[in-house]
């Protein structure tokens, strides 16, 4: 490795300022980046990760934190002492980063062709035609389809990759030395995060410049970087080589980020979290295949809860005023059973067809032909009473639980409401005793019931959403992407309160997730969703230990899986 260091953090304590108290996020870390490397940043939410890399930048918000030792080295300069029409001159072009959500760092009003073009005109001597060449090739470069027409579009025109690519198009137009890519592929398919690794990759050799990964998933992470520091409540607990730190981890916690995500090969009957490990209270207790046998047997001795027979859905698209109506086929001829106390995995591609079928099946969108039978009648034309009805039997957790719950509700009411709606429980004080106890059993605790959705964590939201979808008795839950965003031990104690409550009051869910490894771990069947028809479907080990289908082993191949 390289003596000269391209980056040299040295003992930087950062400290957020909230009504009048000062408090220490990041404390006393040390780290450097050497030229033409990729360095990984691993920890979770609160880690201090970001935080630590918008202080490069000089991106922390000014009124409220402020960076109270230390340095920052860039090419032995101290960033913490240059101004700020200094660091103009730096940002995007010198150091460039690709943020976590590119929706909301592209500008929506502004075509994707315009927006990289603005910041090679400010940071180049380009004409504006040089310039719009320049910008083609950049899409070229980070293999856009069609780029002429990825110019010309605004970003709600592409898919979730594609405006990924746009970010990483502007992050390396002006030939940065130093790139960070903070949670760059976290809401992206398992493929289309594969591609992104793959192109940081390519362009960093291609450039030879230096790349901060940031990531919560270790494993991911040691598909990319040559050296890994692993960050906890804003210190740095372990760096070093990825093999030696992915092998060989020392400190408790990278431990457990390594255990905590679901294994391919063992299915552990409790997933190891984060305090299990520092508490050591790990619970290493296997479900066995015979075991696993056992339990699919009983489960499929039944009649099924749902069937659906031949379900289309169709979508009128429009590409202009002028245009003929095209008919698009999201859903096309699927058919499954579903049956009491199984976890049925649904997993595919953006644009495969898998939240298109879950809203088809919770009437929130007619299909447009086949049927669907919930508990041997067709739900397909049922009146709005029965629709209502129908909706206290089949709830939904969604990905994002802060979206769903009203900011203006304290969590207690948010759950206490639909209760209300659909006559469950006799009065006010005995639904609110009921809401209490669903506190306590999804690992939250009575005193959050007068709280705001806005004051818990991504993890304490999410089980408030779970709270709420089983406050009202039903029969069957669908879990729509409801552990994507969280962290990897968030996740596991996510999912193991799923397959609790699913013991405790026989659920039976659709578990749909892009997260392959997760569905694995919580699914009996799988069903494997390509444009809208199923390409396989089957027992959820079979089929990831011997895929029929291309597609199937595309996205098996995809998982990472660390080293």
């Amino acid at each position: 490795m390289q003596n000269s260091k391209l980056l040299d953090i040295k003992n930087i304590s950062i400290s957020f300022s909230s009504e009048g108290h000062e408090n220490e996020i990041i404390h006393n870390i040390s780290y450097h980046l050497y030229p033409n490397e990729i360095l990984g940043i691993v920890g979770e939410s609160g880690s201090g990760k970001s935080v630590s890399s918008l202080a490069i930048l000089g991106l922390l918000p000014k009124k409220i934190s402020k960076i109270t030792q230390g340095s920052i080295l860039f090419n032995e300069q101290d960033l913490t002492a240059v101004s700020q029409n200094h660091f103009q001159k730096i940002r995007g072009n010198e150091i460039a980063m690709i943020f976590q959500e590119p929706m909301s760092s592209l500008n929506p009003s502004m075509t994707c062709g315009k927006q990289v073009l603005e910041i090679l005109l400010q940071h180049t001597n380009l004409s504006k035609a040089e310039a719009k060449v320049e910008t083609l090739a950049l899409f070229e470069k980070v293999k856009l389809p069609l780029p002429e027409r990825v110019y010309k579009a605004y970003p709600h025109e592409i898919s979730g990759g594609q405006k990924q690519r746009v970010m990483i198009a502007m992050a390396i137009a002006c030939k940065p030395k130093v790139l960070i890519a903070d949670e760059p592929t976290t809401a992206l398919d398992v493929t289309v995060q594969k591609d992104i690794i793959l192109l940081l990759k390519q362009l960093q050799q291609e450039e030879q410049m230096s790349i901060i990964f940031i990531s919560h998933d270790l494993s991911l992470v040691s598909e990319i970087a040559d050296r890994i520091i692993v960050m906890y409540k804003g210190d740095i607990v372990e760096q070093g080589d990825v093999n030696q730190v992915f092998k060989s981890p020392k400190h408790i916690y990278t431990k457990a980020l390594i255990n905590s995500r679901p294994s391919m090969n063992t299915r552990l009957k409790q997933l190891p979290t984060i305090d299990d490990f520092i508490n050591d209270t790990t619970n290493s207790e296997i479900i066995t295949s015979d075991m696993r046998a056992q339990a699919q047997k009983k489960i499929y001795a039944q009649k099924p809860l749902l069937e659906v027979i031949n379900l289309e859905k169709e979508f009128v698209s429009k590409s202009g005023w002028f245009s003929k109506p095209e008919l698009f086929k999201a859903v096309n001829k699927v058919s499954f059973k579903l049956y009491k106390g199984e976890t049925l995995g649904l997993v595919g591609e953006s644009g495969c067809g898998k939240s298109t079928l879950s809203s088809a099946i919770l009437q929130l969108d007619k299909a447009t032909a086949g049927s669907i039978l919930y508990n041997g009648k067709d739900i397909t034309n049922l009146s709005k009473s029965e629709i209502r009805k129908l909706r206290k039997d089949i709830q939904i957790i969604f990905q994002d639980p802060y979206a769903s719950l009203n900011p203006r509700l304290t969590v207690g009411k948010a759950i206490l409401e639909p209760m209300k709606v659909h006559g469950i429980g006799i009065n006010d004080k005995d639904r609110k005793d009921k809401v209490l106890d669903l506190l306590v059993k999804v690992g939250l605790d009575e005193t959050y019931y007068n709280r705001y959705p806005h004051e818990f964590s991504g993890g304490q939201r999410q089980r408030i959403g779970i709270a709420r979808a089983i406050a009202l008795e039903p029969q069957f839950i669908i879990c729509d992407e409801s552990v994507s965003a969280l962290d990897i031990s968030v996740q596991a104690q996510v999912l193991n309160l799923l397959n609790d409550l699913k013991s405790q009051f026989g659920f039976t869910y659709i578990f749909i997730s892009h997260d392959l490894a997760v569905v694995k771990y919580m699914a009996n069947q799988l069903i494997v969703m390509n444009k809208g028809e199923i390409e396989e479907l089957g027992d959820a080990d079979k089929i990831y230990s011997n895929p029929q289908k291309t597609y199937t082993k595309k996205l098996i191949h995809a998982i990472p899986k660390g080293l």
